[in-house]
C-alpha cells in the first residue's frame, strides 16, 4: 500500500509501505474512506516536536473494514467504521468511567494518512455504521475521529450547560468544533476568538454569537468587557500555547471551568493563582469513543455538520501539499481521498 511519512521537519513523503496485517486477535484491518491532516501534525512539520528518524503519519479515519482477528465479533468485513485516534478494549475500569483514551490498553493511532490500516483494540474502539453512508457525510464522521470528539470534550470539560456563557480559544479545526459542541449543549452565548475572516464566518454559522479578535491580555479584557466584568461560565482551549493557557485562565469566571484539549506546549501552570481563582480545571486527549454513537447520530441526522470544517480535499498522494495549506494557513484542514 502507499502512505505518508515524515522524514524531517517540512518533509513528508508519499510512499510505498508494507501491507498491515492482524497481529493480534484483537486487531481489525480497514480500508481507509477518507483520512486527512491534523492541526497537531504540524507540530512535528514545523520541527515543534522531535523527529527522530522516518515514521507513517496520521490519526483520523473512516473506512470499510477487510479483516478481523479472532476476537473481534463488534464489526465484520464490509462494514463502514469510525474509530477514535486513540484505541481502547472498552471494558477495563477507566473505560467503565468513561475515558477509553486512558485505557489500561491504549494505543494512539499513527498511520492513518494511508490507504490500509490496522485498528487495535478494534472490538471496543470501532463502531459501525448501519449502512454504509452517502459519501456526502464521510467528512462529518472523519470529523468525529477526532476534531468534533475533541471539540466536544472540551465543551464537556468546561461543563457548558444551557444558558451559560462560553469563550472558546483557538479558531482550528477543533475549535470550530467545539463552537458546534457548545452550541448542542444548551450554550446562549459563544464567543469565539479568531483573527481569521474566514473561519470567523464558519464559527458564526456553526453558532458563535460574538467574535474576539484580540489575543492575550488585550484578548481577556475584551472577555470582561463582553460579560459584566465577570468571565465566561466555561472556556474551552483548543490550542495548547502557553499564550493559549493562559488567556483561557484569566477568561473563567470564579467558578467557571476551563476544558483544555490543545496538547500543551511549554504550558506551566502556576497552582498559586489557579488557587486563588475558583477556576475548575480539566482535560487531556478526548475520550472519543465515549461520543462515538451519540455524534454519529448527529451527523447522519443532518443536526450538525463538522465535516465544513475541510476546506481543502486533496488525493493522498498530495498529502505534503496538505500540511503546506494548513501550516501557510490556506487552509482550516485538509481531506484527503486515496
Amino acid at each position: 500500500m502507499r502512505g505518508a511519512v515524515i522524514h524531517a521537519p517540512g518533509d513528508v513523503r508519499f510512499e510505498t509501505l508494507d501491507d498491515p496485517k492482524i497481529l493480534k486477535p484483537t486487531d481489525a484491518v480497514i480500508r481507509t474512506a477518507v483520512t486527512c491532516v491534523c492541526g497537531s501534525d504540524l507540530w512535528p512539520w514545523r520541527g515543534l516536536d522531535a523527529t527522530d528518524e522516518a515514521h507513517p503519519m496520521g490519526h483520523e479515519y473512516v473506512g470499510f473494514v477487510e479483516e478481523v482477528g479472532a476476537e473481534v465479533t463488534a464489526v465484520g468485513p464490509g462494514q463502514f467504521v469510525v474509530g477514535s485516534f486513540a484505541t481502547s478494549d472498552n471494558t477495563c475500569a477507566n473505560c467503565r468511567n468513561g475515558f477509553q483514551s486512558n485505557c489500561l490498553n491504549r494505543e494512539f493511532m499513527s498511520t492513518c494518512q494511508a490507504e490500509y490500516v490496522r485498528i487495535p483494540n478494534a472490538q471496543g474502539t470501532l463502531v459501525a455504521t448501519g449502512e454504509v453512508p452517502d459519501e456526502k457525510y464521510w467528512p462529518g464522521l472523519l470529523a468525529v475521529s477526532d476534531v468534533m470528539g475533541t471539540g466536544w470534550y472540551a465543551a464537556d470539560a468546561a461543563e457548558v450547560r444551557p444558558g451559560s456563557t462560553a469563550v472558546v480559544v483557538g479558531d482550528g479545526a477543533v475549535g470550530l468544533c467545539a463552537v458546534i459542541a457548545a452550541k448542542e449543549r444548551g450554550a446562549e452565548r459563544i464567543i469565539a476568538m479568531s483573527r481569521h475572516e474566514s473561519r470567523q464566518r464558519l464559527a458564526l454559522e456553526f453558532g458563535a454569537t460574538d467574535i474576539v479578535t484580540e489575543r492575550g491580555d488585550d484578548g481577556v479584557a475584551r472577555i470582561k468587557d463582553l460579560t459584566d466584568g465577570i468571565g465566561a461560565d466555561s472556556v474551552l482551549e483548543c490550542v495548547g500555547t502557553a499564550q493559549a493557557m493562559r488567556q483561557a485562565l484569566h477568561s473563567a469566571r470564579p467558578g467557571g471551568n476551563v476544558g483544555f484539549v490543545g496538547v500543551p506546549h511549554e504550558v506551566a501552570i502556576d497552582g498559586q493563582e489557579l488557587f486563588f481563582s475558583h477556576v475548575g480545571l480539566r482535560g487531556g486527549p478526548a475520550p472519543v469513543r465515549r461520543y462515538l454513537p451519540d455524534l454519529i447520530d448527529r451527523v447522519l441526522s443532518g443536526r450538525i455538520d463538522p465535516g465544513k470544517v475541510f476546506d481543502l480535499t486533496l488525493p493522498l498522494e498530495q498529502v505534503a501539499e496538505g500540511y503546506k495549506a494548513m501550516d501557510e494557513r490556506r487552509a482550516i484542514k485538509a481531506l484527503l481521498k486515496p
